[in-house]
């Protein structure tokens, strides 16, 4: 029967039916083969799964797949980021349930994923809006409560005016939410926080264990992480003595203090100003900072706005007085928010210098120009040169003073030598309804109360008014609000906070092992024998944030003694992004490609080889139309080939003697399996895999044999069966209906083993030279495989070919790519 798509719809559906009825794919605990947890960060379900989805789901089968064929047990589990706005905006438009619209999403994305005939054990299915699931983000959050790890504080943050709630560092992209769009401001708010700077050096040190990790992951993380080694420099407000702490990475540049700028949160700066002149200047300028978001302020390519203070502060190793400012570009959430100012010798100093005509000072010598002056400088001197103007440094090399200058500092109690870092705590805070309730009561008898485990979860009201504004829905749930306090008893209102989707997220991976537990968050056990994840793949999106915030739970739960292990990761691949017309497919673009469209006119199996053939995961993947039907046309070859070639009654077995037809052609199937295994074991090279079983067919499609010979007919059946089985990995239904159609003993090719290569097959007794004189083809030679260079001269020198177009002319150089090719240059 043809491969039509009629007959694709039907084996598909065949084997998707096979796989849901026997839980083919059912992970057994503590099996006898060695174990593989292969994950895909799991989605949010917005609907009907996208090519995005599709590249990378798909990207994890093939691993989870080989890994089974290769006779791993093999973990593969699937679940739904399923809390966030989305569900609150779609509940405002649509007027439906946030629950109802998110668990048809699920359902609409199950279909899809089924489609795609993903390798899932469905009983381990979850979604964070479980409540069993999100019962265990409240016992998560209270033990960290207990240990001081949770916390509520007042501090300026990061607000959505359009969603009405605060957004992580993360979640402001280009001064917007990364929601709606919307322009982010600044304001102050109390918060509930996660202490994770308490994990920061532990954070940072065990990056050096991801060896497996790509090299680019591990940079983002260590410089969101960002430890710097400094001094904290004791400058003091002339007129009140107030002490005023700076911290610099650069002492050696002390001496070049011009001006010193502080944060326009600093805590010092209601102080500094009140009852000043221009005291009403000063807080409308903090006033339209605060609209600024921390990333905009941040940001090395705007112009940096500030305002003087009126205040003047001392330098401490000069005794000398430098104006106090206040700039957007110093934040609070580094160091101690109050920065020296060195414009000679500091790029964003010199521009703000600059804009608002404050002087600069030469402290270190350019060795090129040693006359410069200040007034000739037409940009920042960053490189390293001696020191001048610093007293008793002068004439010390730059790099070599920090030490030594700290060191003075110190010992002087000017200052002192100190690490600060980058990564600031976390903020979990969400006004919003469709996120975990915060298991806090507020008493006005007893404060701030946890809620007890036995009364866990706190639930989600059902079916509540939802409008988007005026903060958390959860406001005006009386219902929910009011409760009595667990310790007195008495009238006490319950946090309507909710908690940020990334808290969801950062221990899902260990939920999967035990996901039916009702418990426990997950069983020792079994995690002990499923973790750490062997193979995790995801967006390059979530290089920071969300690994960051895994990393910082499994070292939390080491800490609680519920695993052994450090890190939740062993290997990490990042894909990439689904192009068309060179544009990420968006469906405000116009420019998406709909999968089920794809599945309806080629099957889910040529879409598969399609995605994974046309770019190696890590790059973008640029969408073709007419790839696609390549695809098809390539499955329908393998097809026609079981079809038309196949004789089930010549068996399989390798006869003893072998031809010179046969050795090659065996030694192109060996060559094949080892390349298609190297390919799925290391790097994750899908592309040139697929490309190698190409290859091969184009091999098996020149292998020619009679109706009568059997003994050639099994060699054939021998490399079809290999085919079959490679191809399993990459087109699973399609390799099925085959693997039934060659008489397979196993009930699905999922399990059967990963075919062998053999090393002493890959020898080659002669190989094909091209030849080229002058840069141009003259001749193709075959020669032995072990021939020597001198041998194989004498051999082109002497054919009939070659001398016709050398004639009498002197070969100059003799050129040869061994195993490839010969230039000659005459």
């Amino acid at each position: 029967m043809p491969y039509t798509i009629h007959e694709i719809k039907r084996i598909e559906k065949k084997w998707q039916e096979f796989w849901r009825d026997n839980k083919t794919f059912k992970a057994e605990i503590f099996g006898d083969k060695p174990k593989y947890y292969v994950l895909e960060m799991f989605p949010y379900p917005s609907g009907k799964i996208h090519m995005g989805h599709v590249r990378n789901y798909t990207i994890t089968d093939v691993v989870a797949r080989f890994k089974m064929m290769q006779g791993f047990n093999v973990l593969h589990p699937m679940g739904y980021d399923a809390f966030g706005q989305p569900a609150e905006n779609a509940a405002i438009k649509r007027g439906v349930d946030p629950s109802s619209w998110t668990y048809s999403c699920i359902s609409d994305m199950r279909e899809g994923l089924t489609k795609m005939g993903f390798s899932y054990d469905w009983d381990r299915e979850f979604a964070t809006c479980d409540k069993e699931y999100y019962k265990w983000n409240q016992w998560i959050f209270l033990k960290m409560l207990e240990r001081g790890l949770a916390y509520k504080k007042s501090s300026f943050v990061n607000w959505c005016p359009s969603c009405d709630t605060t957004l992580a560092n993360e979640e402001v992209i280009n001064e917007e939410c990364w929601r709606c769009k919307a322009k982010v401001e600044q304001k102050d708010l109390d918060q509930w926080y996660l202490k994770i700077t308490a994990y920061s050096e532990r954070l940072l040190d065990d990056l050096k264990t991801l060896d497996k990790w790509p090299s680019r992951v591990i940079a983002m993380q260590s410089n969101w992480i960002g430890k710097s080694f400094g001094v904290d420099i004791c400058f003091r407000e002339k007129d009140t003595n107030e002490p005023l702490t700076v911290f610099t990475t650069r002492p050696d540049t002390i001496f070049g203090c011009t001006y010193v700028v502080l944060a326009p949160e600093h805590p010092l700066v209601d102080k500094l100003i009140k009852g000043s002149k221009n005291e009403q200047d000063v807080r409308q300028f903090i006033d339209k900072v605060k609209k600024e978001s921390k990333t905009e302020r941040a940001s090395a390519g705007n112009k940096k706005q500030g305002i003087f203070t009126g205040r003047y502060a001392i330098n401490p190793v000069n005794n000398e007085a430098v104006p106090i400012w206040l700039a957007d570009y110093v934040l609070m959430d580094y160091g101690t928010g109050a920065i020296m100012a060195v414009p000679a010798h500091d790029q964003r100093d010199f521009i703000f210098a600059k804009e608002y005509k404050l002087p600069l000072r030469i402290v270190i010598e350019d060795p090129k120009r040693r006359d410069l002056k200040e007034n000739e400088l037409e940009q920042a001197f960053v490189d390293e040169g001696a020191l001048v103007n610093s007293k008793q440094f002068d004439g010390l090399n730059n790099i070599k003073a920090i030490e030594k200058i700290g060191s003075w500092m110190e010992e002087d109690k000017i200052g002192k030598v100190s690490v600060h870092w980058r990564l600031r705590d976390w903020l979990i805070s969400r006004q919003r309804y469709w996120g975990t309730p915060i298991p806090v009561i507020y008493c006005p008898k007893c404060g701030t109360v946890p809620v007890p485990e036995k009364d866990l979860p706190v639930e989600l009201p059902a079916k509540i008014r939802i409008t988007g504004e005026g903060g958390s829905p959860l406001n005006y749930v009386k219902e929910f609000v009011i409760v009595p306090c667990p310790e007195c008893k008495g009238e006490a209102r319950r946090e309507t906070d909710t908690m940020a989707t990334f808290f969801d997220s950062s221990w899902y991976f260990l939920r999967y092992c035990s996901a039916r537990n009702g418990a426990q968050v997950f069983d020792k056990k079994e995690a002990a024998y499923w973790m750490p994840v062997d193979q995790y793949i995801g967006g390059i999106e979530h290089a920071i944030l969300h690994l960051l915030y895994s990393r910082f739970f499994t070292k939390f739960f080491k800490d609680l003694g519920m695993i052994a292990f450090d890190e939740p990761f062993t290997r990490l691949l990042t894909q990439g992004m689904v192009l068309k017309d060179a544009e990420v497919m968006s469906k405000s673009k116009g420019n998406v490609v709909d999968p089920d469209l794809i599945i309806d006119k080629y099957g889910a199996d040529s879409l598969r080889l399609f995605i994974l053939f046309a770019a190696p995961p890590e790059d973008q993947l640029e969408w073709n139309d007419s790839a696609i039907d390549g695809s098809w046309r390539f499955l329908n070859r393998v097809w026609n080939l079981v079809e038309y070639k196949f004789k089930k009654e010549a068996g399989f077995n390798l006869p003893s003697e072998l031809d010179k037809e046969d050795k090659e052609f065996e030694r192109i199937r060996n060559a094949t399996i080892k390349k298609v295994t190297e390919d799925l074991s290391v790097g994750l090279k899908f592309n040139t895999a697929i490309s190698s079983i190409m290859i091969f067919m184009n091999a098996i499609d020149k292998y020619k044999v009679t109706d009568d010979d059997a003994r050639k007919q099994a060699i054939l059946n021998l490399s079809v069966r290999t085919m079959t089985l490679l191809l399993a990995p990459f087109v699973p239904h399609f390799s099925e209906e085959l693997w039934q159609a060659l008489g397979g003993k196993e009930k699905t090719v999922a399990f059967s083993l990963w075919p062998e290569y053999n090393e002493a097959s890959l020898a080659q007794e002669s190989i094909q030279v091209v030849v080229q004189i002058n840069g141009k083809l003259r001749a193709k030679l075959d020669v032995s495989a072990d021939i020597s260079e001198e041998k194989l001269k004498q051999f082109v020198l002497s054919d009939g070919k070659v001398k016709d177009f050398i004639q009498d002319k002197p070969v100059r150089k003799f050129i040869y790519v061994p195993g490839k090719l010969v230039n000659l240059v005459i």
